[in-house]
Order: C-alpha cells, then structure tokens, then sequence
C-alpha cells in the first residue's frame, strides 16, 4: 500500500523510503574491518582487532550511525515506529544474503527483563523476527538472555562500558559447530556484542558474525 517516506514524508510509494532519500542514506563503505567493520586496508582485520581479538568472528552493518540513519533507530527504539524494523530487516537481509546458507541460528540483542517491560519491545527482536521469516533460519528468544540489569552503555566510557558487560548474559543452548548470527541496532565500541559472543562460544558455537543496522563512525 502507498505510504509517506520515513525520512522526508513525501509519498513513497509501496517503500519505506522514497527513492531519493534511500539513495541518500549514508551506508557503510567499502574496504572496512571484516571483524569490527571500522574501516580498514583491503577489507582485512584492522590494528585493533589485530592487538585485541574478539569473542566474535565477523561484523557487518549496512549503515554509518549519522543522520538520518540515527533518527530512524530512535524512531523504532523509543518511538515503536515498526514500520522501521521492516525496512531495517530487507536491508540486513540483503547484505547478509550471501553468508544465510551457512548459518544455522538468529539470536537477536537480548534485553534484561525490566527494561524490556519499560519500553515494551526489544527492537532488535523485531528485525531479528523479519530476518527469520525471509531467511527460513530459526530464532531464539527463551534461552539466550541478559540476567544482568547493566547501565546504559551509552553513559559509559570504552573501558567502562567493557567492564560493565562482564557476566551479563547466559545461554542454556548447545551450539556446538553452529554459526550464530548475532542481530542488533547499533554498535558502538562492541562490548555487548563481544560479551554475547563470549557467551555463545562457551556453548560450542564455532562462528559468531554480527549484522547490524548501523555502525559508529570512528570520530563519533
């Protein structure tokens, strides 16, 4: 059915946004990091990733966290704008398109439980929900969870947001072999990412890739 455009309101047709301001949208650029997707020589691991490996083995995000990438987040995060999530979901689905067969399980961000009974949803739970349903990969939402109520990352300094992730989540699943992807909004340092994929390989999963809306610019 005919909608506005998300970004601008103009008519947009059967699309989220209208063919102007979807090319305008300020997607990540070639030759980043393959496992933290800062930007980096020949796609190959930059020098942090070098001094310091992840718990997770790769990292794609279709977009740079800036405008008006950043106000479309806070529009389905705080304002359950699920029409956001959609659009959010075809567009992961379609840079994820070529590593889906050999994935085994979709594991969105997990929420602690108080702040999910705040805001009502877990927005990566509902892109995750869309990925699921165009891939055909099952996805967990019982068994991975975050039994620690951390402070907002956003608050927090790297270090500190490292530390505050410690212990944070748990994971009753045997993944042994499995390659997990891991769904979120938005990744800024990686720690909650890291934390999760720590988790997920103490279960036996091989393979943790992260696919993410948007990615923070270094200088952000």
């Amino acid at each position: 059915m005919p909608q506005d455009c998300l970004v601008c309101g103009e008519r947009a047709a059967e699309h989220a946004l209208c063919a102007s301001c979807l090319a305008e949208l300020p997607r990540r650029p070639p030759g980043a990091c393959a496992v933290c997707a800062l930007p980096s020589l020949n796609g190959g691991p930059c020098g942090q990733c070098l001094r310091q490996p992840s718990a997770y083995d790769a990292t794609r995000a279709v977009f740079d966290y800036a405008f008006p990438v950043d106000q479309l987040v806070q529009s389905l995060k705080y304002g359950s704008q699920l029409s956001v999530a959609r659009f959010f979901a075809r567009e992961i689905c379609a840079l994820a398109d070529s590593i889906l067969p050999d994935a085994h399980l979709i594991v969105p961000m997990p929420l602690h439980a108080r702040r999910l009974a705040e805001r009502g949803f877990n927005q990566a739970v509902e892109i995750a929900r869309l990925l699921s349903q165009s891939s055909g990969l099952p996805m967990e939402l019982a068994r991975v969870r975050k039994v620690r109520d951390t402070p907002a990352q956003a608050s927090l300094g790297r270090e500190d947001r490292i530390v505050n992730q410690h212990g944070a989540f748990a994971c009753d699943l045997a993944l042994e072999g499995q390659h997990v992807l891991v769904v979120d909004d938005v990744m800024t340092t990686g720690a909650s990412l890291n934390e999760l994929a720590r988790c997920l390989k103490r279960q036996g999963a091989s393979r943790v890739t992260n696919l993410l809306v948007a990615r923070t610019p270094p200088s952000a």
